[in-house]
């Protein structure tokens, strides 16, 4: 790994360790080491300066919000009266659990959202009680999901 002064770059092993991980964060080290052909202690070392460069970051479980009962996924761009009025609305949508990703953007809105929801009236209701009703919010425009067909991360 070569750190540059805005960039790192990673070898061929750090791919592959990173694919590997990236399939299946749960997947034993020594597997991974057996299938790339180095010792465990190596990839631990490895994983520790990635972590340590910033390219990675934790790992989670990915939970499957259908089942919990979650049916509606929404896009939602917010128009500011001011662009001002950024940091205290993010600050505001922050405390909204619905609300999953918030983007800056350019373009008409000011800020992008993705929320989930239990169904169309519980959307509904979390945009005219919550979201709309956060000062400086104009309007929102929404877009309901009706299925997500790509979800991946970046290829190594």
């Amino acid at each position: 790994m070569k750190l540059n002064s805005l960039q790192v770059e990673i070898d061929g092993i750090d791919k592959e360790i990173l694919r590997f991980l990236m399939e299946d964060a749960r997947k034993p080290i020594l597997q991974i080491a057996n299938k790339i052909g180095i010792s465990g202690a190596a990839i631990h070392q490895r994983l520790r300066k990635l972590e340590q460069s910033g390219v990675i970051s934790g790992s989670k479980f990915v939970l499957n919000t259908k089942i919990l009962g979650y049916r509606t996924m929404a896009f939602v761009g917010v128009y500011l009266d001011k662009a001002a009025r950024n940091s205290e609305a993010v600050k505001e949508l922050r405390k909204i659990p619905e609300v999953l990703e918030c983007h800056y953007t350019t373009g008409n809105w000011s800020i992008l959202i993705k929320i989930i929801c239990r169904d169309n009236e519980h959307l509904m209701q979390l945009l005219n009680t919550k979201i709309q009703a956060i000062e400086g919010v104009s309007r929102t425009e929404t877009f309901i999901s009706l299925d997500q067909q790509i979800d991946r991360q970046i290829q190594l």
